[in-house]
C-alpha cells in the first residue's frame, strides 16, 4: 500500500520549523537563520520513499503582523493549517509556554486535523525543563502525538517521521519521485542571496531587504550568469550593505555564490546591485512584483 498526504509545520518565528524541514529532506530548501521571521513563503518540499510520498509546508512564523508584508506571512501560516492530514506544532522548552504558541493553538482548536507535539531544541535545554514544557503544553491541547526532538543533530526525527507516516492516508504519488521542491530554482536562489544577507548584517536591516533576480541565464559551459537587486528601504541601510569598499556585499555574495553553486551543482558568476526602494514592504504593487502574491 502506498501512503501520501500533506503535512504542515507551524510555530512562532525562530523555533527551528526551517532547520527541521532541511533535516528531514537532507537538502537545504529552507532559508535558515538566527533571526526571526526568515521564512516569507510556504515551501513545499517533497519527500518520496518506496511506500510513501509526503508533502511538507514549512510555512512562515506566526506573529503579529506590522505592515502589508506581515499580514501576507500570516494569511499563508493561516493557511497552511486547513486540509492537511498532520499539523506539526513546533516549539522550545525555554521560558515556558509563550503567548505566540497560545495564539497558534487557540487557531488550531477545531481544525479536526491531527497536531503532533514536537518539542525542538531539547540538545540545548535540561531534562527538567524539556519535561516541565511537555507538561505545560499537554494542559493546553488534545495532541495525538508529543515528541521531543533536537531538530539541529536529528535527535528524534527518525520516530517523528515514522509517526507521520503512520497518519498518511492511502494515496497517490502527486509529485514525480525524482522532485523534491515545487519552488522554481530563481526562488530558491533568491531565498539563498537573502539568507546570507540575514547572517551577516546589523540588526535593523535584514527584515527592510528583499531580492529581485534580474536574470538567469544558463550558458552553453554549463555556466550559471545571475544578476540580482538587494532592495532596502533606507539610503543608510545601502552603506551599511555595501561597507566599506564594499567589503560586505563582496562577502554576502561570495557566501552565496558557493551556496548557489552546490544547489544547481553548477559555477555561478553572480553579481548584485543594491537599490533603495522606501517602504517596498507596505507597497501592494512591489511585494506582488516580488513574488508575495
Amino acid at each position: 500500500m502506498f501512503k501520501s498526504g500533506f503535512i504542515t509545520i507551524v510555530g512562532r518565528p525562530n523555533v527551528g520549523k526551517s532547520t527541521l524541514l532541511n533535516h528531514l529532506m537532507g537538502e537545504k530548501l529552507s532559508i535558515v537563520s538566527s533571526r526571526p521571521q526568515t521564512t516569507r513563503n510556504n515551501i513545499q518540499t517533497i519527500l518520496t520513499k518506496d511506500n510513501y510520498q509526503i508533502v511538507f509546508v514549512d510555512t512562515p512564523g506566526m506573529h503579529k503582523p506590522k505592515n502589508k508584508l506581515g499580514d501576507y506571512m500570516m494569511k499563508n501560516a493561516k493557511d497552511s493549517m486547513k486540509e492537511v492530514d498532520v499539523v506539526v506544532f513546533l516549539t522550545t522548552p525555554d521560558g515556558g509556554v509563550k503567548e505566540g504558541d497560545l495564539h497558534i493553538l487557540e487557531q488550531l482548536k477545531g481544525c479536526g486535523t491531527p497536531v503532533f507535539l514536537v518539542v525542538n531544541k531539547i540538545d540545548e535545554n535540561a531534562e527538567n525543563k524539556v519535561a516541565t514544557a511537555l507538561e505545560e503544553y499537554t494542559k493546553l491541547f488534545d495532541f495525538a502525538e508529543i515528541i521531543p526532538i533536537s531538530a539541529m543533530n536529528g535527535k528524534n526525527t527518525d520516530k517523528l517521521l515514522e509517526l507521520i507516516v503512520d497518519k498518511l492516508p492511502e494515496g497517490p504519488k502527486y509529485y514525480p519521485e525524482d522532485m523534491i521542491t515545487d519552488q522554481q530554482e530563481r526562488f530558491i536562489v533568491m531565498e539563498i542571496i537573502r539568507e546570507k544577507a540575514l547572517r551577516l548584517l546589523s540588526q535593523e536591516v535584514p527584515h527592510g531587504i528583499a531580492i529581485e533576480i534580474l536574470s538567469m541565464k544558463q550558458q552553453e559551459n554549463g555556466k550559471y550568469h545571475i544578476e540580482a537587486n538587494m532592495l532596502c528601504e533606507k539610503d543608510s541601510h545601502k552603506g551599511i550593505i555595501i561597507g566599506k569598499n564594499g567589503s560586505m556585499l563582496k562577502k554576502i555574495s561570495t557566501y552565496a555564490r558557493q551556496d548557489i553553486e552546490k544547489f544547481l551543482n553548477a559555477k555561478v558568476n553572480l553579481k548584485i546591485w543594491v537599490k533603495v526602494k522606501g517602504e517596498w514592504r507596505d507597497s501592494s504593487f512591489l511585494l506582488k512584483e516580488l513574488g508575495y502574491k
